[in-house]
């Protein structure tokens, strides 16, 4: 129902782009402020690991501003590089004073796939995928050159000297390697240590950078927006609308993965429980068997409400209920063959199948014929044990505690049938009027062979014909 205080202002069609889906990186600085940005700023060196999607960035100081302190710059760069530059050794600061600052990148998060960077041209929103997000913080490597440089220092002055205390004897334990298997081996390479030495190892590989308003970038940020067009030459995509005008229930058969949610979904239900989703999937034949299972006693209009698709028509749900269930009095119950199926026995004395079909054939007979039973009389006429009769009762019944009878779990609801249920009603009371025959013959076999088995043959002794 549309809301008349909220009007739609303006519909925008939305485009997917994967022309730079595997090579879009975002760069964020959190520990910078919306003034103090980037934007402007000189790159000296770029380089990244393509494989660990890492990210280092060199910005140029400006040695010459007023605000720079030309005295504290060089003592940093001597601190890192040291009073005697080796050759062989990659400068810190190659001009003598700090004249940078760097940047590594961190991965916030491993999964991107929700995350787009949108584009709004010509009323379109152009959407690319991402490949990752990388948080730029400032490192200071110098420090812990330095560090390094001043032990190495210590330790070369000290051995020139021969103050290097002699070494203690000490023991030696030798341990040997155990084979590890495949669970152990993920495990390892899932730990922090293996991955830190893997991103140690992957070499820098050195990357151009290109100014935001070189021709160069100009050109890679054309590929955000969809190219090809429509005649006006917007650059707009060309729709496919077999793929855009989808109902909204196929877009979200789309968006979630069936056998992901199937087995998640799965494996928290109890057994013989069917979720929604697979309920779908499922012919309608299927479908109304088990919410009938499910259910025991349930009405039609409850059954509509319950199945998957509302836009079913009545009639044709109507049409197929029979074939799986028996309208009882208004309500619609499981038939026995769904219950106990051929080759299957009883889940508390293994009674056979046969035999608990039929014992619910009579008792839903009964309840077409009255509203409470007693399981007394119920065991008697269909020779069951009495915990066979209550696990029949119990599938479409209850018990009333004030008189301890059992009547249907729902109230009878023929007053509130329509022209089609009153039918299929007629149908079946014909079905069990024909079978109210052998329903008869098993209760008078249950009332006169109470004294049958009182009589029992006497035992003749035979005379022996020995010679006495």
């Amino acid at each position: 129902m549309e809301d008349e205080d909220d009007p739609v202002v303006e519909e925008v069609p939305i485009h997917l782009n994967k022309t730079l889906a595997e090579n879009l990186y975002v760069l964020q600085y959190p520990h910078k402020s919306a003034t103090s940005t980037f934007d402007d700023g000189q790159v000296v060196n770029c380089c990244v690991k393509p494989i660990n999607q890492q990210i280092k960035v060199d910005y140029a100081l400006n040695t010459a501003s007023k605000n720079y302190d030309s005295f504290k710059g060089e003592q940093f760069a001597l601190a890192a590089d040291g009073k005697q530059r080796d050759k062989t050794q990659k400068l810190t600061f190659h001009s003598g004073t700090m004249d940078k600052q760097s940047f590594l990148s961190t991965k916030p998060i491993d999964d991107v796939s929700r995350y787009l960077v949108c584009v709004l041209q010509d009323g379109e929103m152009h959407a690319t995928p991402l490949k990752c997000i990388a948080l730029m913080r400032q490192t200071f490597s110098y420090f812990d050159k330095q560090d390094k440089r001043t032990k190495a220092e210590q330790k070369a002055e000290q051995d020139a000297d021969g103050v290097a205390e002699d070494e203690e004897l000490t023991q030696v334990t030798v341990k040997f390697a155990r084979q590890e298997n495949e669970k152990v081996r993920k495990a390892r390479e899932k730990s922090f240590n293996y991955l830190s030495k893997m991103e140690a190892e992957e070499p820098w590989c050195e990357t151009f950078w290109h100014e935001k308003t070189s021709a160069t970038a100009e050109l890679e940020r054309q590929k955000l927006v969809g190219s090809g067009g429509g005649p006006s030459g917007s650059g707009r995509f060309e729709t496919d609308n077999a793929a855009l005008n989808v109902k909204p229930v196929e877009y979200m058969d789309m968006l979630i993965s069936k056998e992901k949610t199937d087995r998640n979904i799965d494996s928290l239900l109890p057994s013989r429980v069917i979720c929604m989703h697979k309920l779908k999937q499922l012919p309608l034949q299927e479908q109304l068997k088990v919410i009938l299972t499910d259910a025991k006693v349930i009405t039609s209009q409850q059954i509509l409400e319950l199945l998957p698709d509302r836009t079913l028509a009545p009639e044709k749900v109507r049409r197929l209920l029979p074939q799986v269930g028996w309208l009882i009095r208004g309500n619609w119950v499981v038939q026995s063959e769904y219950i106990y199926p051929d080759g299957s026995v009883s889940g508390t004395n293994g009674v056979a199948a046969e035999q608990m079909r039929k014992a619910r054939d009579y008792i839903m007979y009964r309840f077409t014929k009255c509203d409470k039973l007693e399981r007394q009389q119920l065991v008697a006429t269909t020779q069951l044990p009495a915990e066979e009769i209550r696990e029949i009762l119990c599938t479409m019944a209850k018990l009333n505690t004030a008189d301890r009878t059992w009547s249907m779990l729902l109230p009878p609801n023929e007053g509130f049938q329509c022209v089609d249920e009153q039918e299929i009603s007629d149908r079946q009371g014909a079905f069990w009027t024909a079978r109210s025959d052998k329903f008869n013959e098993m209760e008078r076999n249950s009332s006169g062979g109470s004294g049958a088995g009182a009589s029992t043959s006497k035992r003749v002794r035979k005379r022996s014909t020995r010679d006495s």
